[in-house]
């Protein structure tokens, strides 16, 4: 089957966004695909917290959702939005940074709440708390698509293996990693991370990503991927904002898991303990 990516340079404005994301459904469909990826934070990227928040909603309010299910169910095309920042249900002055799997009548399938959240200081000044806003979600999540058994993540998720063993033994053959890496981690590990996912996981990746730089002051990294379960890169969207194709090939999974069981021969092991 034949999946796009939608590598996006997401701003402040809500409707644009979302206008941006049904243009590219669009031309996903033109191009023969069966479903689109989008980024993290495809509705809204502002780290301006008070401008941010006149734009911010639960989910069944939410503009940008409307829209990709109503584009979703007039093009036929199944959607993962990688993620959206809605309010809380249980605290208005809370977030949560949530992604969705949209089929292709409109309706909802999954929802993924991020797991890991990024609070990091990093070599070049920048700092990032996203537990001050957002509530990490407590679930691992899979979904029946059309191309496989989809496992769900968003961004720093990408560093924990644990999740991504998880979603691989419930069945998933592919992995969304929808993100909005910093320049200086994507540069130092972003490929390798992503083929290691892949690679231990005997399952096709997905990762589309922001690029450039934003309205907000940020920069992020783009190079949006597709990979197979051998580790090699289908897709290396590098820094262009765009839709890109890629061809998922299920006799490829089974091949590699054929080769290297590695889900078969997985074993629990308890922490060790020094003598």
């Amino acid at each position: 089957m034949r999946i796009a990516l939608f590598q996006m340079n997401s701003g402040i404005d809500p409707a644009k966004n979302a206008a941006a994301i049904v243009d590219a459904m669009r031309e996903a469909k033109a191009g023969g695909a069966g479903m689109l990826f989008t980024p993290e934070m495809s509705g809204l990227l502002d780290r301006d917290r008070t401008r941010a928040a006149a734009h911010l909603s639960p989910e069944s309010e939410d503009s940008v959702l409307a829209a990709v299910c109503e584009a979703a169910q007039e093009l036929g095309l199944w959607v993962h939005i990688g993620s959206l920042a809605l309010r809380s249900g249980t605290d208005t002055d809370r977030l949560v940074n949530r992604g969705f799997v949209i089929d292709d009548s409109g309706v909802i399938r999954a929802r993924y709440d991020k797991i890991h959240l990024f609070d990091v200081n990093l070599d070049t000044g920048e700092s990032w708390r996203e537990s001050a806003v957002y509530d990490a979600g407590d679930a691992a999540v899979i979904a029946a698509t059309p191309i496989g058994t989809l496992g769900l993540s968003v961004c720093y998720d990408l560093r924990f293996a644990d999740l991504y063993r998880a979603l691989s033994d419930a069945g998933a053959t592919l992995i969304a990693i929808p993100a909005a890496f910093t320049v200086p981690t994507g540069k130092a590990h972003w490929h390798v991370l992503m083929r290691a996912r892949a690679i231990e996981s005997a399952a096709f990746v997905v990762a589309a990503a922001q690029v450039g730089s934003h309205e907000d002051g940020r920069e992020t990294y783009g190079h949006s991927l597709v990979i197979d379960p051998w580790g090699e890169i289908l897709l290396d969207m590098e820094d262009r904002v765009g839709v890109g194709f890629a061809e998922i090939d299920m006799a490829r999974l089974e091949d590699v898991r054929r080769r290297i069981p590695v889900i078969e021969h997985r074993r629990i092991f308890m922490p060790p303990e020094l003598p």
